[in-house]
């Protein structure tokens, strides 16, 4: 399978798909039709050598990722959130006084949810699992046995964490459009024209998924924290909390390796994220693939990657597409 390089994640009611610099969100309103945004994001680091060395850059794609997705989500639940009230449209520089300060807000609001998010998932799945895995002391004596312990604990926690979000319903919804991401991908990568048809019949699981990422982390921090050891509990902490970078950075060149490899031991390592992706992506509708499509093509030519790649003529490709045929979208850029 021949990787596009492209790359999203679901939001609220859409999909939004990332392709270099560019990124598209695509939201199914309450109307029923598709409104596309289109925009930059260069990312926080802007030096391109920097972004090309190895575990580093993964640090820094996934703090991009996390920065983003907040991003994108926000936008996404903007257009189900309770309209204003009439009497602030009466003003207009009320309004663009308001819409100002709102940014402003919101932007103040990322970044605070961010720096949450992060400080949350490593409390839960950094340092609890090492409290935790001490109760083991009173049985053990063995660093080997209370390492492992710890990592089996962790691992624990994050499939169970996976399992409780994944039966909330507005989750599930989510998940759906999690599929239809992951199928489109799918289907351009197998070499097949990007229609509703070729979508559904794609795969949801693909082996760039974040929550192949996710696990990746877990079993890789299980290994580390195996090797790295000291009688220090303090410096225990001090290890878990400077180890996050490195293992982020290692993670995620093991899934950009496996995204790019149809090698057999790499499938093999990858079919635990694969597995664990029942859980996160859902079969999603047909209305669902089509905010999936609306999102793909607003970043990236898919014609032009079938014939480059699997030797299709791009000519004809153009010339399949019927004319007059257009879907009801918004596109802003």
């Amino acid at each position: 399978m021949k990787s596009s390089n492209i790359g999203g994640q679901a939001v609220m009611e859409g999909v939004m798909m990332k392709n270099g610099d560019r990124y598209a969100v695509a939201v199914r309103k309450t109307n029923k039709e598709i409104e596309v945004k289109v925009d930059d994001y260069k990312g926080i680091i802007k030096n391109k050598k920097i972004q090309k060395i190895p575990i580093l850059r993964g640090v820094f794609n996934f703090v991009d990722s996390l920065v983003l997705g907040m991003k994108t989500l926000m936008y996404s639940s903007s257009f189900f959130l309770e309209e204003e009230e009439e009497e602030e449209k009466k003003d207009s520089k009320k309004i663009e006084k308001t819409e100002e300060q709102k940014k402003k807000s919101d932007d103040l609001l990322m970044g605070i949810t961010v720096a949450i998010s992060i400080i949350m998932a490593v409390g839960i799945f950094m340092i609890l699992p090492y409290f935790i895995s001490n109760l083991l002391r009173r049985v053990t004596d063995s660093a080997f046995l209370i390492s492992l312990g710890e990592g089996v604990i962790r691992i624990a926690i994050f499939i169970a964490y996976i399992f409780l979000i994944s039966r909330m319903k507005d989750i599930q919804r989510v998940f759906m459009y999690h599929g239809a991401e992951h199928k489109c991908i799918n289907c351009i990568e197998q070499g097949l024209d990007l229609t509703v048809e070729n979508v559904r019949k794609s795969s949801k699981h693909h082996k760039r998924c974040g929550t192949s990422f996710l696990l990746i982390v877990m079993v890789i921090t299980v290994v580390m924290f195996m090797i790295i050891r000291t009688d220090s509990p303090v410096l225990r902490v001090v290890y878990r909390l400077l180890l996050v970078p490195v293992v982020a950075g290692i993670s995620y060149e093991f899934i950009r390796l496996a995204g790019n490899s149809d090698n057999k031991f790499v499938e093999l390592l990858s079919k635990p994220g694969m597995a664990l992706q029942r859980l996160t992506t859902k079969e999603p509708d047909d209305t669902m693939i089509e905010v999936g499509i609306a999102s793909v093509e607003a970043v990236f030519d898919w014609k032009k990657y079938l014939a480059e790649n699997f030797g299709k003529s791009y000519e004809e490709e153009m010339q399949k597409q019927p004319l007059g045929q257009e879907s009801q979208r918004e596109v802003s850029a």
